[in-house]
């Protein structure tokens, strides 16, 4: 299936590692150019490494940002439009969850929380809107099932998720007139570096595959197993296509039926 997506430029902020960087290789491998950024220097080297083994080094952009500066998003999506040619896609996958409960929560998690979860995105929308309210472009928020499932021990979290994904519907209806469409991919859970730190922290000394599934088990993952990077990234490649032109304002759970929210 051709996905119509030679030569279109993708931004994918948080593009270093885990589900960004999976859905990075595959818009390469359908004949994108993509740009990715990260604040660790040493990691975002080593992803643009990676990626010009699948790409030449001319169809791929790496900067780093720090998503939740204003300043430094609009240096990199202006610096990446004028090596790649544009903007025609967005994806916002940057971010990590906080564990704990409200009184556990301190303000500076909170705030952590707010910063990558609302104004991240914010800063990427505005930054890339001149690029794409001429031609028309795809946003992709990526999200977690828990937007719509409260949780009690990732309250700041769960709480930040869930406005991101009523400002997804927002944008979706806010910028249809300039033919961008906005949508959301919500993660159940995915085998992803931050769930490796979690398995090498808890469980070092076991076997990878047996501890995911004791997990998978444990979580009651309908599938009766974890999720893999690219089975997002394939979600996500889709939603960024020509063949998901009529799609707009949906969250698409890609979570192996763990989601129980209608």
């Amino acid at each position: 299936m051709d996905l119509g997506l030679k030569d279109k430029v993708a931004i994918v902020m948080g593009g270093t590692s885990g589900v960004g960087l999976k859905t990075a290789e595959m818009l390469l491998q359908e004949g994108a150019k993509v740009a990715i950024c990260g604040r660790d220097r040493n990691r975002m080297d080593n992803a643009f490494d990676q990626l010009t083994k699948i790409a030449e080094p001319e169809r791929v952009f790496a900067g780093t940002c720090d998503v939740t500066d204003q300043n430094e998003v609009n240096d990199f999506v202006g610096s990446a439009a004028d090596a790649l040619g544009g903007v025609d896609i967005l994806i916002n996958s940057a971010g990590r969850s906080v564990m704990g409960h409200f009184f556990d929560i301190t303000d500076e998690q909170w705030t952590e929380q707010i910063q990558l979860k609302y104004f991240a995105i914010i800063y990427a929308v505005r930054a890339v809107y001149p690029y794409m309210s001429n031609e028309g472009g795809r946003i992709i928020n990526i999200n977690a099932t828990l937007a719509k499932e409260p949780e009690r021990h990732m309250v700041a979290t769960a709480a930040t998720r869930s406005g991101l994904l009523n400002l997804s519907k927002t944008l979706a209806h806010e910028l249809a007139p300039d033919n961008i469409l906005v949508n959301s991919v919500s993660l159940g859970l995915i085998r992803t570096d931050q769930w490796e730190r979690r398995r090498m922290k808890k469980a070092p000394d076991a076997d990878p595959d047996t501890w995911y599934a004791e997990l998978a088990e444990k979580r009651k993952i309908p599938l009766g197993r974890v999720g893999e990077t690219e089975e997002v990234a394939s979600v996500i490649v889709f939603l960024a296509s020509n063949k998901a032109s009529y799609v707009s304002g949906s969250t698409v759970e890609v979570a192996g039926g763990i989601g129980k929210a209608l």
